[in-house]
């Protein structure tokens, strides 16, 4: 089968047809790219035996071990481990190659020279925002970004946006995926862009004056922040007639959440208001998007791009691959990526829907696409969760809690030690923005029976604030990413709120620089 048919047509072929020209792109990949330039991979099917003829469907898949983020970490005895990552092409083998042989004579050497700049020289770079660790950076070459520019026009086709639409970029501006991952999506999709690099760049006031003068058809940005900008927009008495989508990248989103978001997107006029999820990460070096869907039908799931990788569902506990709508870890395998290259990489993340082939029943295109919520395996471990007041707790789970409990906006939970004693117990306390009349004591009440409920805690302090004091909390305005979870105990260690994912995202969170900061704001304005 011809690749370009996978490239052209990769929203409307059956799943025979995919599988089969990703499994014919996949050999190629390894035998032109990966094996001859990556150190790391070539040592590696070195010692299992393997070549890229060993790939006959994608089943043989499984006989390439997993990669993980802690692959790409560097370790005192192997201090540039990260760059064994990156595709280092070899001129002279390069050049015996007939095909580049042929092209010489066609269109000279000066020719060939430019192109293997573009295809193999890093010119770009993005780094991970976990704060269990130092960012990795991310590589990418002209051939790259290219591939960054495709991925964001897609994502504008799916999301439904059109060439008139103005689109407000209100994500961080910081070296993240999704923040540039949106820029070119605007300059290839031709929509008329306005990047404001967020609360820390332009800050609340200066965001919301973008609304009112650049009057957006679609926002994208982190769901907290965008929650924060237009509470504060209804406040303020803002119109935004014209506004029909809101795009969140960087948190998983609930449905609680994205009824919140449309309830305020009345408020400021904006009927039928779609909120649509990404999702991403910085290893993948490409993001996915829900399609537009009826409010009271559920997501579609994100649709990924069959012609630019492969992504695998499997069983977190065994490792093996899982058949279409079986809930499992997101594994994610390039099929034309250059600069830095990771296969088969376990992301960390779970979808509880799985993986299907269907038809999209919203848009109709033919594509595989990742259905039901998405959250981290990392939930638990690295937010210290699990010693809470002897209960194990998933702050995927709880997140989904507090986003969908009514009478409430924005929140944080913030970790204590009783009396600030290291050996004492633990104390959680909910600090809630209200968002009715409701009386305080009821959704004291409310908050406290879901959280046992659901989680089997319950709560010492339920702590209420207004929007100004709830803004302070979070650091918006002032931090990349708002915390919705702050840890005050005594020696506690920097906790996560989302993935490294990002949407992407994206799919994405502070580095540890900017955890040391959030920890100065919250301990300030609490309590």
């Amino acid at each position: 089968m011809k690749w370009n048919v996978l490239q052209n047509r990769w929203h409307q072929l059956p799943e025979t047809i995919i599988r089969r020209g990703q499994v014919g792109r996949l050999r190629n990949y390894l035998r032109r790219v990966v094996l001859p330039f990556s150190a790391h991979y070539r040592r590696l099917f070195e010692q299992l035996g393997l070549s890229a003829d060993s790939f006959g469907s994608l089943e043989d898949l499984q006989r390439v071990p997993f990669t993980t983020k802690f692959d790409l970490m560097n370790t005192p005895e192997q201090p540039q481990r990260v760059r064994d990552f990156i595709v280092t092409p070899d001129p002279p083998a390069l050049a015996r190659r007939p095909s580049i042989i042929l092209r010489a004579l066609l269109h000279g050497r000066q020719a060939v020279k430019d192109g293997f700049e573009a295809e193999f020289r890093p010119s770009f770079m993005t780094f991970t925002t976990g704060r269990s660790a130092e960012p990795t950076p991310v590589l990418y070459t002209q051939r790259d970004v290219g591939h960054l520019a495709t991925a964001g026009r897609r994502m504008v086709e799916v999301l439904g946006a059109r060439p008139e639409d103005r689109l407000l970029n209100i994500l961080p501006f910081a070296p993240h995926l999704a923040f540039w991952l949106t820029h070119y999506a605007g300059i290839a999709g031709n929509l008329l862009t306005l990047s404001s690099g967020g609360g820390k760049v332009m800050g609340t006031e200066g965001n919301l004056r973008h609304i009112r003068k650049f009057k957006p058809d679609v926002i994208i940005g982190i769901p907290t922040f965008i929650y924060h900008l237009l509470h504060q927009a209804a406040e303020q008495g803002m119109h935004c007639e014209n506004l029909k989508a809101l795009v969140l990248a960087g948190e998983k989103v609930s449905a609680g959440l994205r009824q919140k978001l449309r309830d305020l997107g009345r408020e400021l006029g904006a009927r039928d208001l779609a909120v649509l999820a990404t999702y991403g990460f910085t290893e993948a070096k490409l993001a996915w998007a829900e399609c537009p869907f009826p409010h009271d039908q559920p997501s579609p799931g994100y649709h990924l791009y069959p012609d630019l990788g492969i992504l695998e569902v499997v069983d977190p506990q065994t490792g093996r691959p899982l058949p279409p709508g079986q809930a499992g870890e997101i594994v994610f395998t390039p099929l034309d990526a250059r600069g830095t290259v990771v296969l088969r990489y376990r992301t960390g993340d779970y979808t509880d829907g799985g993986l299907t082939y269907e038809p999209c029943p919203y848009c109709g295109r033919s594509v595989p696409r990742l259905v039901g919520n998405i959250s981290r395996s990392s939930g638990i471990k690295e937010m210290n969760l699990d010693k809470i007041k002897g209960t194990l707790v998933d702050f995927n789970e709880l997140e989904h809690v507090l986003d969908d409990a009514p009478h409430i906006g924005a929140w944080q939970v913030e970790l204590r030690k009783a009396n600030d004693d290291p050996h004492d117990l633990d104390e959680i306390i909910l600090h809630v923005q209200k968002i009715d009349g409701t009386d305080e004591t009821q959704v004291s009440e409310q908050l406290s029976r879901r959280c046992v409920e659901h989680l089997e805690i319950r709560p010492n302090r339920i702590v209420f604030h207004n929007a100004f004091e709830m803004r302070r909390l979070q650091g918006v305005g002032k931090l990349l990413k708002e915390q919705k979870l702050v840890d005050h105990r005594p020696q506690a260690t920097p906790v996560t709120t989302s993935s490294d994912s990002a949407a992407a995202s994206p799919t994405e969170e502070p580095s540890s620089q900017d955890s040391a900061e959030s920890t100065e704001v919250t301990e300030e304005t609490s309590g």
